[in-house]
């Protein structure tokens, strides 16, 4: 675990780049606070002097004028690269172990071997777990409860029940199995009848459980040689607390080498003797308007509730914290990014109309309206932070271009970054197209990837850099250190969910504080929108351009496969093409799913030998892609065969069939993204899903796809399925993480959302002293994010 000074150096560096003292939430005058605190637990009283002129340093940096400020980190950074002059505090394990009488408690973020029976072994282990301080376990939730609350008399008990009952030991002894396994069998009374109780390898139970002891016992009951048994069922003497057996009972997280027995043991010594020192960070005006319990209560009764309504308070309580600290960051996030001026671009109605006449369809409504509202923020002095959205075919890159165009047409520079070189490539030439016809002279437009270079790079490079270049659309190539940019005035980031937090905060550093366009592939659920993109002006196309068919959806078992094939075969003999999507590249050993590569062989040789097929996947160069692509696009390959490479950048209006093998591997989202490559064109277009499985539970979702071909009820519908983590596909939105919080429970997010701006119109920069718990809580949950635009 880093110490306190390597945390530091780490931030100073990243600060040290620009010196704008944004690489943490309310700069590093606000972190001084919270790296005192654990400098304090880490060096004690012997160190206070070096962590007070540190503290101080970061104190006064955010009021150095910026000449001085280079000086200044350069300065910190040495120091904390020599570290401090005195030694940490050595941590032996008898130190703050919950029981010295008159001791001094050690702070919350003291490590967890400070906690009684918990030695360096356990501890780590419980650091794979992610738990490393006193601070991890109180917030390291169950992930499940059983409830062995409710006791039952043994001639009740039915076979395969999970029930609790209070039983005398009428005898208990110890054999071998004909496998060398050690086996206790207990027989337990109640006085209204029998029931046995075995437990295999664990034979020192023969001295801990007792003739005549009475004892509490919960677990399944299953039948065996003609009467009721327990099969290792959990077990706790009636004299002791109850931890095990008769009540509620968390089950936590585990990893080889804990046991569920004594990780419960001595969670609930930490939770007794440490959730009543947790301070409460929520003001009380919030925790009562809101109707919520303390924080004591809500940690203790989150691990041991006494009943059901215990727990969901406290479930309660801590899902609208995550969400209240969540929405508090947001707030300050969009604080920052509006307090920084931007250009504002001179946009007049009668270019934006000029451009639009150039365009070879009419706009809809609601293309419309959201550029309206990109150019109202484009005029402003304020920066836009502006999130497009709509469903897949809606014309987003319309609304993107024309953004792009005013930006050009005011004398700017306008970036569009993709996560792929096929979607770059794309939106290259569609824009491309849209923008010659731009009445005046058509801006300069180029294409930068990774496999741009030598001559034709640097000759970007320089276009880039004398401003002769006004728009540049590209990938990851776009951020690398040698491209600079004249005067970049707006950054368009598509499907911006594939980014990292670095890589979509290193585009926009391309230039002064430029307005921002963040687009995604699909439609938002509405609670995403006010979490994951809460502090985003939201621009929504929720109109379909006009004469666009639904694409005719079909959900196939693995026996219906052959008349898929001939449907293709169908329709390429009408003129058309078709992709046929696996979800692999090649054979897994581990994975039981068809791959591309291999099934295009067999495609090509055994089922369509007569046309002509291409392959596309991740792993071929970028010539390779784009000339399959370029083939596919001018008709001279019926089928395409590949992955989910085409997910999204792939525009064939000729191609009428999506046939994708393996579609329950797919989310919903993704599904509909693939249908989205079809139906671009007047002919009715279709889309094949054949599942590898005939099971009815499996094949449910895909139903839900082939009932609608509505993109924002599919992704409410696929959030609730998937979760927030695999609908977005990788976690690269640079949030707190939430534990407890569903981000489908719009009506909490939308509680904690009010609460928290009402909150932060009385102090937005977190100073009051009442709310300085809050404003560390918040630190520490958002440490690091200085940036999740």
């Amino acid at each position: 675990m880093p110490t306190p000074w390597e945390k530091l150096a780490a931030i100073l560096r990243q600060e040290a780049e620009r010196c704008e003292d944004k690489v943490v939430m309310g700069g590093l005058a606000r972190y001084a606070d919270t790296w005192r605190q654990e400098a304090d637990a880490a060096l004690g009283k012997e160190g206070a002097p070096w962590i007070e002129r540190v503290s101080d340093h970061l104190a006064a940096y955010g009021h150095l004028p910026d000449d001085s400020r280079r000086q200044a980190i350069d300065g910190l950074l040495e120091t904390m690269i020599a570290g401090p002059p005195v030694q940490p505090v050595q941590k032996s394990s008898s130190v703050s172990r919950p029981a010295a009488a008159g001791g001094a408690p050690r702070g919350l973020d003291s490590e967890i071997t400070a906690v009684r029976g918990i030695g360096t072994k356990q501890a780590s282990r419980l650091a794979k777990l992610g738990v490393r301080s006193i601070r991890d376990l109180l917030y390291f939730f169950p992930r499940r409860y059983d409830d062995y609350s409710q006791l039952s008399p043994i001639n009740r008990v039915s076979r395969g029940e999970e029930v609790t009952i209070i039983a005398k030991v009428w005898d208990i002894g110890a054999r071998r199995t004909r496998r060398g396994l050690s086996l206790v069998k207990a027989t337990l009374s109640d006085g209204t009848g029998f029931v046995e109780a075995t437990w295999f390898n664990q034979p020192y139970l023969v001295d801990r459980i007792k003739r005549g002891q009475q004892i509490v016992v919960s677990g399944k009951v299953d039948p065996y040689q003609g009467h009721l048994c327990f099969s290792s069922p959990t077990w706790e003497l009636l004299e002791e607390e109850l931890l095990h057996t008769a009540r509620i009972v968390p089950v936590y997280p585990l990893t080889e080498g804990l046991s569920s027995r004594w990780l419960r043991g001595v969670m609930k010594r930490t939770i007794d003797y440490w959730s009543k020192r947790l301070p409460d960070h929520l003001p009380a005006s919030i925790r009562e308007k809101a109707g919520l319990v303390g924080l004591e209560s809500a940690i203790a009764q989150i691990h041991f509730p006494n009943n059901d309504e215990s727990l969901r308070q406290a479930r309660h309580r801590l899902s609208f914290d995550e969400l209240f600290i969540l929405q508090v960051g947001l707030l300050q996030q969009r604080r920052l990014w509006r307090s920084q001026p931007a250009k504002p671009l001179p946009v007049n109605e009668s270019q934006l109309e000029a451009f639009i006449s150039t365009l070879p369809f009419q706009l809809t409504g609601a293309q419309q309206r959201s550029l309206n509202e990109i150019a109202a923020d484009l005029r402003s002095e304020k920066p836009m932070n502006r999130l497009l959205q709509g469903d897949v075919g809606s014309g987003k890159t319309a609304v993107a271009a024309a953004a792009m165009a005013l930006a050009a047409a005011a004398g700017a520079q306008a970036a569009l970054m993709a996560p792929t070189e096929i979607l770059a490539q794309q939106h290259f030439r569609s824009i491309g197209r849209l923008l010659e016809q731009m009445p005046g002279t058509a801006p300069t437009i180029r294409l930068l990837t990774g496999s741009v270079t030598g001559p034709e790079r640097d000759e970007i490079y320089d276009g880039l850099k004398d401003g002769s270049i006004s728009i540049a659309i590209g990938t990851h190539a776009l951020i690398q250190q040698a491209v600079e940019f004249n005067e970049l005035a707006l950054a368009v980031i598509d499907e911006q969910h594939r980014f990292g937090v670095r890589e979509r905060s290193a585009l926009r550093q391309k230039g002064y504080n430029p307005h921002l366009l963040v687009m995604t592939a699909t439609p938002i659920p509405r609670s995403l929108e006010l979490t994951v993109w809460g502090h985003l002006d939201v621009s929504v196309i929720d109109e379909m351009p006009p004469g666009r068919k639904a694409v005719v959806t079909r959900l196939m078992l693995p026996a219906e496969r052959e008349r898929a094939y001939a449907f293709v075969r169908s329709q390429v003999e009408k003129g058309h093409q078709a992709f046929v999507i696996y979800p692999l590249v090649e054979e897994s050993e581990k994975i039981d799913a068809k791959a591309a590569v291999e099934e295009h062989e067999r495609l090509r040789k055994e089922v369509f030998p007569d046309l002509r097929l291409g392959l596309l996947h991740g792993r071929l160069k970028s010539e390779e892609k784009e000339a399959t692509m370029a083939s596919f696009a001018s008709g001279e390959l019926d089928i395409l065969v590949a992955t989910s490479v085409v997910e999204v950048g792939v525009d064939v209006p000729n191609a009428t069939v999506m046939l994708v093998e393996g579609a329950e591997r797919f989310g919903l989202a993704q599904l509909h993204q693939f249908r989205g490559r079809v139906g671009r064109s007047g002919h009715e277009s279709y889309c094949i899903l054949v599942s590898s499985t005939s099971s009815d539970e499996t094949n449910e979702r895909l139903l839900a796809i082939e009932a609608t071909s509505d993109g924002f009820e599919l992704a409410e519908k696929d959030l609730q399925l998937r979760g927030p983590g695999e609908f977005l596909g990788t976690r690269q939105s640079g949030l707190p993480d939430l534990q407890l919080a569903a981000v489908t429970d719009v009506p909490l997010i939308k509680a904690a959302r009010e609460a928290a701006k009402s909150f932060f119109e009385t102090d937005p920069e977190l100073a009051n002293p009442d709310h300085r718990l809050l404003a560390q809580h918040v630190a520490r949950l958002w440490r690091g994010e200085g940036d999740v635009s």
